[in-house]
């Protein structure tokens, strides 16, 4: 089983890296294959029925999160944010890159990538088509702005961490905030360089007053609602808080809002019926990315592979490397989101080697401290695995190799940095 479930996961990387097939193809094909060589037969269907059930609050919430804040961006809520930004940075794409990234950390405080991925693309793809700065420069500096910030403790993955290790946020999270800052402030240097480069490139160019406003077509001007600003910014602010608070489902609160949103800008049935029919593209790539993941990752734990991957990739560390064990975790941890999903790896690789820490002597919760320093944190804006990666790629209109080959070396040394600080102030040991 665990040799299927790593062929399973290497042949749909080989065939997404190679272009081979679609992502949406290999996500549902790859999977079945390889569970019909398992010999599990029809009950690949009840496995892929799970999966889809599973993912389908995600699926919801995914759909109506993109309906809404498409919404907010036809009424022009972001219109005096990129009018400022567009003012700060006089055309050089150095300070817009930085932006880009402090943006993306501030937006992604409240924990939740498809929102941060929304609002800050939707915010700086103008500025970016405007100056002719990469697509891939924006999907990837938005990747590490928020993956870095997605180590808070009401993420999901130091969530899972927690509630796997029996943990509070005093035992895992609260020690590796040095780390954390330390990756914060690589995020601003890489940034940093990322953007000198983009200015060599483009030079820093002189735009005139005119050149700073919003240059809005009749149809983008006919659905611009500037009166309803205010309104606008007090619905989104409010729907973040409940995002937060978890009062409400997620998924209800995007269905609720989106209403609300749609019913107070555009009154008009027609113009109610032309937005939703001008972002049915995007809301159609993301649902079906969506369940097609369902389906993978519904048969990789029916069939038990996941669980046999965890234990294999266990029995590889030498009894020797024990006390490396943290280290090994955290350096691996950010690569491992390429491979695994969050509840995967938190849920069937996590439980596993804390135990074996456990009887070597190493406190547990230094691997999950070791574990959020990377796997889906810092490596969830990279991941196949995860909706929210291919609502960036989709808003930044790039490629998912593209971009992760472009961003890659960069998130991972995010990881790299906050683990030689973590082993410093001794959130982890060897």
């Amino acid at each position: 089983m665990a040799l299927l479930g790593f062929l399973t996961i290497g042949i749909f990387l080989i065939l997404i890296f190679s272009k081979k097939v679609s992502v949406i193809v290999a996500l549902v094909l790859v999977p079945i294959v390889f569970g019909l060589i398992g010999g599990f037969g029809l009950d690949l269907g009840e496995m892929m029925l799970n999966g889809l059930t599973t993912v389908a609050p995600t699926g919801i919430m995914l759909v109506f999160a993109i309906l809404f804040f498409s919404i907010m961006l036809d009424a022009g809520l972001f219109d005096p944010m990129i009018r400022f930004i567009l003012k700060i940075v006089k055309g050089d794409p150095l300070k817009v890159v930085m932006g880009t990234a402090v943006l993306a950390m501030l937006v992604h405080l409240d924990g939740n990538g498809s929102a941060t991925f929304i609002i800050t693309i939707s915010a700086m793809l103008p500025i970016y088509n405007r100056l002719g700065i990469s697509r891939l420069v924006l999907a990837g500096v938005v990747a590490l702005g928020a993956g870095v910030m997605n180590i808070v403790p009401w993420g999901g993955p130091t969530a899972r961490a927690m509630t796997v290790l029996g943990g509070e946020a005093s035992d895992i999270f609260n020690p590796v905030i040095p780390a954390m800052i330390a990756g914060i402030a690589w995020v601003l240097f890489a940034s940093y360089l990322i953007g000198r480069k983009e200015r060599k490139r483009l030079g820093v160019l002189t735009l005139e007053e005119t050149e700073l406003q919003l240059n809005l077509s009749e149809e983008e001007m006919k659905y611009r609602r500037p009166k309803l600003v205010l309104f606008n910014l007090l619905l989104t602010i409010s729907l973040l808080v409940l995002l937060v608070g978890a009062w409400l489902p997620m998924p209800v609160v995007f269905i609720i809002a989106f209403v609300i949103a749609l019913m107070v800008n555009y009154p008009n049935q027609k113009d109610q019926q032309s937005r939703i029919a001008a972002h049915a593209s995007s809301v159609i790539l993301v649902a079906t990315m969506i369940f097609a993941a369902g389906i993978f990752t519904g048969i990789l734990n029916g069939t038990g592979m996941i669980e046999e991957m965890a234990l294999a990739f266990v029995s590889l560390i030498p009894e020797s490397m024990g006390r490396f064990l943290p280290v090994i975790v955290a350096i691996t941890s950010m690569p491992l989101s390429l491979v695994f999903t969050p509840d995967a790896y938190y849920f069937g690789v996590l439980p596993v080697i804390a135990e074996t820490a456990a009887n070597l002597g190493i406190d547990p919760f230094e691997i999950g401290r070791a574990a959020i320093l990377g796997q889906m944190t810092v490596g969830f804006p990279l991941s196949p695995l995860t909706a929210s990666t291919f609502i960036l790629i989709g808003l930044a209109q790039v490629d998912l190799v593209d971009h992760q080959k472009f961003i890659f070396k960069w998130a991972f040394m995010t990881t790299i940095v906050m683990t030689v600080v973590a082993l410093l102030i001794g959130a982890i040991s060897i």
